[in-house]
């Protein structure tokens, strides 16, 4: 029979070879993700392929926006942003709705509008369950479960959980009335109160009473309907 220790070195032996061809393998993998992606970045160690890509990727810690709008001079980081940008200025949308035929001037925007078709919710609540179509409207309603409010009134220190709730807030401070009425010219801070006004001139009432189908215009009338629906319930005593 064969020494004992002779096979404990042998063993050692294939184990110090093993480790060999492991750190062989790293070192040839490390050398294949260098030829292949052979610009790294030196702040966040991220390799890139192309020198097109690494350029536009160190613009992201600079924060350089070479490329600038001739209409409004506002500026990105890159081209294809800028390119999507001047849409919004030449009214192009070259991507349509094959169901309703609404056009969009980025293609990811009419993937999100095509969920309204399909039903498709992708993005759902882990405390309530509640599902959206996109992912910044589950961040925004999971606010109400944290109860964070981020964006905060300069002028009276009031905060919301959302940046366009701050914004129309801020007209009250500023006097703004950016949306008109078509028809008389009156002007409101918010576009749903405009919505609203505009039922005087269309005569639609939005708000029905259930039992007489009686109508009211306004959401603020919402208190007569309410008073009104009391009366069916004191006739029906």
């Amino acid at each position: 029979p064969r020494d004992p220790q002779i096979k404990v070195e042998e063993k050692e032996v294939y184990c110090s070879q093993g480790e060999e061809q492991i750190e062989l393998k790293q070192e040839t993998d490390t050398c294949m993700v260098e030829r292949r992606k052979p610009f790294s970045c030196v702040i966040c160690k991220k390799r890139l392929t192309f020198k097109s890509v690494f350029d536009a990727h160190m613009r992201t810690h600079t924060g350089e926006k070479p490329f600038s709008c001739v209409n409004c001079g506002k500026s990105f980081s890159q081209k294809q942003n800028l390119t999507r940008h001047m849409m919004i200025h030449t009214g192009e949308k070259p991507f349509s709705c094959v169901n309703c035929g609404k056009s969009f001037s980025q293609k990811q925007n009419l993937t999100k509008h095509m969920m309204i078709h399909t039903g498709e919710k992708p993005f759902s609540c882990v405390t309530c369950g509640k599902s959206f179509i996109r992912k910044q409207s589950l961040t925004e309603h999971m606010m109400i479960h944290t109860g964070e409010k981020p964006f905060s009134c300069v002028t009276c220190g009031k905060s919301f959980n959302r940046k366009q709730s701050l914004t129309r807030h801020m007209m009250i401070h500023t006097g703004e009335k950016s949306f008109s009425c078509v028809n008389c010219g009156k002007s409101f801070s918010g576009k749903y109160n405009l919505t609203e006004h505009m039922m005087i001139h269309t005569g639609e009432k939005q708000f029905s009473c259930v039992t007489c189908l009686k109508s009211f215009s306004h959401k603020a009338n919402l208190t007569n309907l309410i008073r009104h629906m009391t009366r069916h319930t004191v006739e029906k005593l």
